[in-house]
């Protein structure tokens, strides 16, 4: 069941896609006019792929998205969105959730059966007021989400949410399905028992962290599973550098980074000094240079940083600068070195 080729080659054709997170509120608020300008702006830079989920500021980021959205041409951009939290409307909602600021009056609810899954896609199509999208992911099916309750839902989405989604896109309503996690592990189980036409993989191919280069990512290149790699910043701390300029704390992985990987980046800054080349703009090409990774998905909150990182994305950058960072150790063995 493999992704579809030619939305496989659109995603492909664009080096970097429009994470819609940062429009949910995401730590601190947006106004509506930045968040229209954001993704308008994007659309201007060529942007063509556009991320999104119910989660994002509990149904926010999608009401915006979808505002910009539905005036371009359907046919010419790439919509993704997420399945596994229902909203449910609660008037006395906190109005700051999950990191999101200022969000809209709902609570969430997990659900991953096929009910779930069609009650989700039908809010997401009426906030985003689209008629179709064209991949969605099983959003956040992982044991550190879910705890005790995780062998509960995942037998969900296995009995439920992916057969769901299979139906879905044999009845043309959504072009291919995957997982859109942070861990590599749940890819795996996932991929022992079904197919999957893509994986939105958050921070687990970065010049910070090469975990899904061992495995998984050969395991995607041979079952022709597309991947589109999130959070190529790794929470911060591969745009900020090992040593903010603000003093603040640097992140990584949704937490303080620890000394070890705030001496991976050092280095790393190291020999982007030496060659010229901004840690930024390292971060964003290196995952591209997988062959099982289609896309890079990075978020932005003004028209400046997406400005920032459409530029950075397409910066010339030698071949001689991934070998120096094969050298020193930074690059694992199992990656490919962009060429």
């Amino acid at each position: 069941m493999a992704l579809e080729s030619p939305l496989k080659e659109r995603l492909e054709a664009t080096p970097l896609g429009l994470g819609g997170a940062p429009l949910g509120n995401l730590f601190r608020a947006l106004s509506e006019a930045m968040a229209a300008s954001v993704v308008r702006r994007a659309w201007e830079l060529g942007v063509r792929y556009f991320d999104t989920a119910p989660h994002y500021g509990q149904g926010l980021s999608e009401r915006r998205m979808g505002t910009v959205l539905r005036t371009m041409p359907r046919d010419a951009y790439i919509l993704s969105t997420k399945v596994g939290r229902l909203l449910v409307a609660d008037a006395h909602a906190p109005r700051d959730q999950h990191g999101y600021v200022d969000t809209p009056p709902y609570v969430t609810r997990y659900d991953y059966t096929a009910e779930g899954v069609r009650r989700s896609l039908d809010a997401s199509l009426d906030r985003l007021g689209v008629a179709r999208i064209d991949m969605v992911f099983v959003h956040d099916i992982d044991l550190t989400t879910h705890g005790t309750e995780h062998a509960a839902r995942f037998r969900d989405m296995l009995d439920g949410a992916l057969p769901a989604l299979a139906s879905l896109k044999r009845d043309g309503v959504i072009g291919g399905y995957g997982l859109g996690v942070n861990e590599v592990e749940i890819c795996h189980q996932t991929l022992a028992h079904a197919d999957l036409d893509v994986i939105l993989l958050a921070g687990r191919y970065s010049l910070a962290d090469q975990e899904a280069a061992a495995t998984l990512l050969p395991a995607c290149t041979r079952r022709n599973v597309a991947v589109v790699l999130g959070g190529p910043f790794n929470s911060g701390i591969l745009a900020s550098g090992a040593h903010p300029a603000d003093g603040s704390t640097p992140w990584f992985n949704y937490a303080p980074a620890p000394a070890s990987m705030i001496e991976r980046v050092a280095a790393i800054e190291g020999i982007c000094d030496a060659f010229d080349v901004p840690l930024k703009a390292a971060a964003l090409q290196f995952p591209r240079g997988h062959p099982a990774v289609a896309c890079v998905l990075a978020g932005a909150r003004s028209d400046a940083e997406i400005e920032e990182n459409v530029a950075l994305s397409r910066r010339s950058i030698p071949a001689s600068f991934w070998q120096a960072l094969r050298d020193a150790g930074l690059i694992d063995e199992a990656a490919p070195l962009p060429s």
